[in-house]
């Protein structure tokens, strides 16, 4: 297979400019005989190269059936190409398995529900991210985003007197309309520890209004909280800095668990949840979560089942939902979100396909986070998103996850659809019954 597609990108290039074969031999073996077994081995082994993954991935069917966008392709021309040459690959090498495994990934494991054996496609590309982050050869973006967590302890480089602030001039704000309001910061023994992303309190505030004003209508005995450990991204998941993903999720479980606090509810993303539900916990050695942890998703059906939250007036226009990968296909919340969808909308238009066969946003996976030169690689790798969407024929997307968002609203722009993307959240604030002040 011949890669025509490189794209230039200066920690791609800096970090094969210091590469030597040795280096190259000595990491790729390191991590192939010392942090996979039987499982790397095993999908190495039995695929049957019977092409039934290629139709599931977005990439290939996006580009009219070129081969080398499969499942199956992308791990040959990475994987493949590392056992024919017994680990002896160049700078070059490096350089495009980086590209493939970063970029034309999303780790969504879409394919793994077409695959007869069950290979897990999103496994073996995140052990070739592993690979290139030993080696130092990573986008520039995503490795901006790691630095930042290894420095604050968050994704944004906010200071920590920066994120009180913020949630104190969220609270200040929704004061001028439920008077009463409290946004309880490092409270002790709270039913509920509510953990965000970092870009909620950089980019998207209202979440955090929003959440306020539900909960405290709602009666939620709830906090978030003042310490290093409030910010549940994990971009390092998906560098590769599988080190550092293990210090966030432990400083992020442990914070909940310092404050005693019963239970953890994370806000609407998904990539921040699998690093909860799936590897950070892992990576960090524990059987089962120390604390529970649930997505918004499920929280905010609890709320509205119980009667806790009730709905004013439906969402009278057709909408349709967007299924995260990282909360459907990886945790099978698709029962939970259309339950709160119909409970909120008068009329669901489901997509084709749906639920653990939607096609993903393109974001995910830390591919929105490689950045603008990678930009065009989502756009035109995602156009059958762009086709499912349009061809529901309604006007709003329902998302509960921000990368979905971010990959959602440029696809949205690039193929001039003319739709609007709300999550939970938006929808729960602006349709249930609030109480009068005076």
């Amino acid at each position: 297979m011949t890669f025509d597609r490189k794209i230039e990108d200066v920690g791609l290039e800096r970090g094969v400019s210091r590469l030597t074969p040795e280096r190259i031999e000595t990491t790729i073996r390191s991590v192939l005989e010392g942090e996979t077994g039987a499982k790397l081995k095993v999908y190495a082994e039995t695929c049957m190269h019977c092409g039934l993954c290629s139709e599931a991935c977005h990439y290939y069917m996006s580009h009219d059936g070129d081969p080398t966008y499969s499942p199956a392709g992308k791990v040959q021309q990475t994987l493949g190409e590392i056992l024919r040459k017994n680990c002896k690959v160049d700078g070059e090498f490096v350089y495009q398995m980086a590209q493939i495994a970063y970029t034309e990934c999303n780790l969504c494991r879409r394919c793994v529900h077409f695959c007869p054996v069950g290979i897990d496609t999103g496994y073996i590309m995140s052990t070739m991210r592993r690979i290139c982050h030993k080696l130092g050869v990573t986008p520039q973006y995503i490795q901006d985003t790691a630095h930042s967590h290894s420095a604050t302890m968050n994704q944004m480089w906010l200071k920590d007197d920066e994120w009180i602030d913020t949630l104190q001039w969220q609270e200040d704000e929704a004061r001028d309309e439920l008077p009463d309001l409290r946004i309880p910061i490092h409270k002790e023994g709270a039913d509920i520890y509510y953990s965000v992303i970092a870009p909620e309190p950089k980019f998207r505030t209202q979440l955090i209004y929003q959440a306020a004003y539900i909960f405290n209508v709602a009666g939620v005995d709830f906090t978030m909280p003042a310490d290093p450990g409030w910010d549940n991204s994990d971009m390092c998941m998906f560098s590769g800095d599988f080190e550092m993903m293990g210090r966030l999720k432990k400083r992020h479980f442990e914070s909940a668990l310092d404050l005693k606090c019963k239970r953890i509810v994370m806000g609407e993303c998904g990539h921040a949840f699998r690093s909860i539900y799936d590897n950070g916990n892992r990576w960090d050695g524990w059987d089962m979560y120390p604390i529970e942890v649930i997505h918004s998703v499920e929280f905010f059906w609890d709320l509205i089942s119980s009667g806790k939250i009730k709905i004013a007036e439906k969402f009278k226009e057709p909408i349709t939902i967007h299924d995260p990968c990282n909360i459907i296909r990886g945790r099978g919340l698709m029962e939970q979100s259309r339950k709160l969808a119909h409970a909120l909308c008068e009329n669901v238009v489901e997509m084709t396909p749906n639920l653990e066969h939607n096609y993903c946003c393109a974001a995910g996976g830390g591919v929105i986070n490689c950045g603008p030169p990678f930009k065009n690689v989502r756009m035109t790798g995602n156009r059958v998103k762009a086709e499912q969407l349009k061809a529901t024929g309604v006007k709003t997307i329902l998302a509960p996850c921000h990368n979905c968002h971010g990959g959602l609203e440029d696809l949205v722009h690039y193929y001039e659809l003319g739709m609007d993307i709300k999550f939970f959240g938006d929808l729960i604030y602006e349709l249930m019954e609030k109480p009068e002040v005076e």
